[in-house]
């Protein structure tokens, strides 16, 4: 762990980083600064910071991130992957800590064994975890992607890799140094993936199928387009036929307007909730709203009993393991 020494010397560099970026950023016109490389920080402070967690970590190698120049340690053991733990397991790495956000949660559908750490954590907070490396998504950007450098070698993935399950895996791999665990992994995934398409393709056919989550809260409907990285795999993947107003969606979801939701005239409709369960009682005022508004009791699906309602935790994530998750409920109420 951190001497008080160290933490309140990183806390104040930390600190001093975010004051800059603030006061550059209220500037009309100011450039941001261009983030320190992973390599220029283990230089400094990353080899000695990575060892208060782990001694075999000291040893580095260069690759290539989204910013540039990367020096990661070689051998890893405390991995912190921001909302990228789906990945993790799926190549049987332990991720030290459960990444979660007060207002967002956490991917409770992993069952993880690792403690909770929140994502609006204070510096001091980041250098008692003492992580060896840090796993990005596209949720960092070149300011708290230089931040988070002052407390551990960061490895941001590429933008162009996001939206594809299968690349994401393999970068997080190649990082880790382990691609024989993701060809393994990505063989057995798109076996279930492609066992999954035809007996979906079997049971349903052209049959259209739409995907709806109710904002609890605000009492609306959104609908998935086929670009969605949460769900578009179910008809890229598993063959199901979108309903063509989420085919020719452009935008990831569109929210309905009361009028609109008559126009949802696919033959099934898979719904989940944007927060807890279905039945959570904080939840009960929306679905009551939704259940008894006649235009909903109007649409095709809901006549024939074709409403699927599912656990929002592995809908809402585009992760493989949430993939396979989602094959497993489809295949339970479309073709058991």
């Amino acid at each position: 762990m951190a001497t008080r020494k160290q933490t309140m010397l990183v806390a104040g560099a930390l600190a001093l980083t975010v004051l800059a970026s603030a006061c550059g950023n209220g500037e009309k016109g100011a450039e941001p600064a261009a983030p320190k490389t992973n390599a220029e920080q283990a230089a400094q402070t990353g080899t000695e910071t990575t060892n208060q967690g782990n001694e075999a970590a000291s040893e580095y190698k260069t690759m290539e991130d989204e910013f540039g120049e990367v020096k990661v340690p070689v051998n890893p053991q405390r991995i912190v992957g921001l909302y990228l733990e789906d990945y993790l397991t799926m190549l049987d790495v332990d991720p030290a800590v459960q990444w979660y956000h007060p207002s967002w949660g956490k991917q409770d559908y992993l069952a993880l064994d690792a403690p909770e750490f929140d994502a609006t954590s204070t510096p001091e907070a980041w250098l008692e975890l003492a992580p060896d490396l840090i796993l990005a998504d596209g949720a960092y950007d070149a300011e708290k992607y230089d931040t988070l450098s002052k407390v551990a070698p960061i490895y941001r993935l590429h933008e162009e890799n996001l939206l594809d399950p299968e690349a994401i895996l393999k970068e997080i791999a190649d990082v880790l140094g382990i691609p024989d665990k993701a060809t393994e992994a990505i063989e057995t995934y798109n076996n279930t993936m492609e066992e999954t398409k035809e007996k979906l393709q079997s049971a349903v056919g052209d049959e259209t199928v739409a995907v709806v989550r109710l904002n609890v809260g605000e009492k609306t409907l959104a609908l998935f387009g086929i670009t969605n990285r949460y769900i578009g795999n179910i008809y890229h993947q598993m063959g199901l036929t979108p309903h063509p107003w989420a085919r020719d969606m452009e935008e990831y979801h569109e929210v309905l307007s009361e009028e609109s939701i008559g126009d949802l005239d696919a033959d099934h409709i898979i719904l989940f909730v944007s927060n807890g369960a279905w039945d959570d009682p904080a939840n009960q005022e929306s679905v009551a709203s939704l259940e008894s508004n006649p235009i909903w009791q109007s649409l095709p699906a809901v006549k024939n009993g074709n409403v699927y309602v599912m656990d929002r935790t592995h809908w809402q994530s585009g992760g493989m393991k949430a993939n396979l998750m989602k094959a497993e409920d489809l295949l339970k109420v479309m073709a058991p």
